[in-house]
């Protein structure tokens, strides 16, 4: 399932030194004049392919494939066998249609799988879009998730507690339910709809190793990138099947890369270490729901202690800082900016981790903002616009063009403030939703700035 916890941290950047919330509120929002412009979409695709060796991918295919989240051992690979099938039912918002359609074409030409849009009854897949409340009164912390063996919430609710759902218990995926919120931003929608298709093809198991993923849940990653169509693309090899063991199956991955991915064989492989549970689990108390400040500060501290005594250098040390910068943002505005400064440091060592390293950069150029130093604020944002385009990450594009206009204000380059600053609106449509939340987003960013601090 994809957890609705850490996105709000990540994508919903709450990145304004001045500002307590990280959410915007109908009760902080500005008018904005006029109408706000058209919500802009992503045109064509443009996937990073895996920059990792294929001995290090192989490990993770197994990992990801014969482990669920909660680490609980699957006894066999399941796929759906021969042409599939996905129908779309309930409430389903706006954009949906068009995101599934690209969606599909991009599993067809890139992980070379046979799967269509119908409306059949007996569709493979069954994508049904609901509220937000009804998926949180099936599974509180999740914004989608997707369930075995059933075509309909109704039908989970009656199974929930039984074996029919149970994903251990599968031998052969046949059918398939997936559950969107229809009430959410067209991105966060979209985001589910990438997340919650890929495991109903593919793995089930998320990995905080892998920084270039949506199997990830971290969820720096919105769409399906250049490692997860690959790993799709050997899952549904010809030389695998249902009912194969992890043995089995380890036995053939390395041909199966070999063949579909020579390149990985230029990589030298890195052999990241696991993740031990402790890190993780003090990562969701210090990003996750129902804690206070206090506790969740005590958990990002483990968390940085657990990645220091691990001997990290890689995205899950620079997490661990990332997160403590965000808990520091409320009480100690000094130790937030020095933690982000070393995540954007360890972020920007790694190709891999560029997305994770704009995210960074967004939050170092709010302290530049409300300083007063439009240019360095624009040294900060100027490499990352265009990583926030590839990755189809409209709020963090949109947040990083609105920091910009800014900083041109404050760099007396009102002009072209203005026009980016009407540019931005489009991308925060699609990533923030409804016009309010448009409208507190402008708000927030603009009151970074010494310029207008204080309006309103």
């Amino acid at each position: 399932m994809r957890r609705f916890l850490l996105p709000f941290y990540l994508v919903l950047s709450g990145c304004v030194p001045s500002t307590p919330s990280d959410m915007p509120s109908r009760a902080q929002t500005q008018s904005v004049a006029g109408n706000l412009p058209a919500v802009k979409v992503f045109s064509a695709p443009r996937p990073t392919p895996s920059l990792r060796a294929n001995s290090d991918i192989a490990r993770d295919f197994l990992e990801l494939s014969f482990n669920l989240e909660s680490g609980r051992s699957l006894p066999v690979l399941t796929r759906f066998e021969g042409p599939i099938s996905v129908r779309v039912t309930g409430k389903p918002s706006a954009g949906l249609g068009s995101d599934l359609s690209r969606l599909l074409h991009r599993l067809r030409t890139e992980a070379r799988i046979d799967i269509k849009q119908n409306q059949a009854e007996n569709a493979n897949i069954t994508i049904e879009a609901v509220s937000r409340k009804e998926i949180r009164a099936m599974l509180p912390q999740a914004a989608c998730f997707v369930a075995p063996n059933v075509s309909s919430l109704a039908q989970y609710k009656l199974a929930r507690r039984t074996s029919l759902v149970n994903w251990t218990s599968l031998r052969e995926r046949k059918r398939l339910a997936i559950f969107l919120p229809n009430d959410s931003s067209p991105q966060e929608v979209r985001d589910c709809l990438h997340e919650e298709l890929a495991q109903a093809l593919g793995p089930l198991n998320d990995l905080y190793r892998l920084p270039d993923s949506v199997f990830n849940d971290d969820n720096v990653h919105t769409v399906l990138t250049g490692f997860d169509m690959l790993i799709l693309r050997a899952y549904y090899d010809r030389s695998l099947h249902n009912g194969m063991s992890k043995r089995q199956v380890a036995e053939r991955i390395g041909g199966i890369l070999s063949r579909v991915n020579p390149r990985g064989a230029q990589y030298a492989p890195r052999r990241l270490t696991r993740t031990p549970r402790s890190w993780i689990n003090s990562i969701q108390r210090a990003l996750g729901p129902g804690a206070g400040q206090n506790e969740r500060l005590r958990a990002a501290h483990e968390a940085m202690q657990i990645a220091v005594a691990m001997g990290w250098n890689d995205h899950r040390r620079a997490f661990s800082h990332y997160a403590m910068g965000r808990l520091n943002m409320s009480s100690d505005l000094k130790k937030a900016r020095e933690h982000f400064a070393i995540a954007a440091r360890i972020y920007g060592q790694d190709p891999s981790t560029r997305l994770h390293a704009a995210y960074a950069a967004s939050q170092l150029a709010s302290f530049y903002i409300a300083e007063g130093d439009g240019n360095a604020a624009l040294r900060q944002i100027g490499p990352h616009l265009d990583t926030a385009g590839r990755y189809e990450n409209a709020a963090l594009m949109s947040t990083l063009m609105l920091q910009r206009a800014e900083a041109l204000d404050l760099a007396g380059r009102t002009s072209e403030a203005r026009t980016i600053r009407m540019d931005s609106l489009g991308w925060a449509r699609y990533g923030f939703g409804p016009d309010w939340a448009v409208r507190a987003k402008l708000r927030e960013i603009s009151s970074l700035s010494p310029l207008k601090r204080g309006r309103g």
